[in-house]
């Protein structure tokens, strides 16, 4: 994180904090009159008109307390069903779901696909198709849950 997303974290994670929120992540991204900042929120009830209204908090926050200067559009959602992960709280909270990993190994990049099982601060594991591995997190490209709709029987057919 850059010093300015780590003061910004530090302004509105209180906020929601407060608001019984958590601040999942947060993203500073564009130049100039181009620049967006994404807020990313969690929590239990989350709801369009429950982040409209964080939205406002928040931007009238940043409007007193924060030194962004310049124009910026402020974008506040949820962090969807399909969740990059960024930071080990991210892969501690998304134990038991399927993940995929794009890891770089000596200048390659692999992909794995599992049930995350495990996370720590500095590692985290994955089981799939070929069996367990253990993945320090230096090595990740990127990463993200996987959702998956599972269709409904179909009335009237045994399964």
């Amino acid at each position: 994180m850059t010093t300015q997303t780590e003061q910004l974290w530090g302004l509105i994670e209180p906020y929601l904090a407060a608001e019984r929120l958590e601040l999942d992540d947060l993203e500073l991204v564009g130049q100039g009159r181009g620049r967006v900042l994404r807020v990313f929120v969690d929590g239990e009830n989350l709801t369009i008109d429950r982040l409209a209204d964080v939205s406002g908090g928040i931007s009238r926050l940043l409007d007193a307390e924060s030194d962004l200067e310049g124009s910026y559009q402020l974008e506040v959602s949820s962090p969807g069903l399909e969740r990059k992960l960024k930071r080990p709280a991210h892969y501690m909270k998304s134990i038991g779901r399927e993940v995929v990993v794009k890891l770089d190994r000596d200048g390659k990049t692999v992909t794995r696909r599992g049930i995350l099982t495990a996370a720590t601060d500095d590692r985290f594991t994955i089981a799939g198709e070929g069996g367990e591995s253990t993945v320090e997190y230096s090595e990740v490209k990127s990463a993200r849950t996987v959702f998956r709709l599972e269709k409904a029987p179909k009335p009237g057919h045994k399964e």
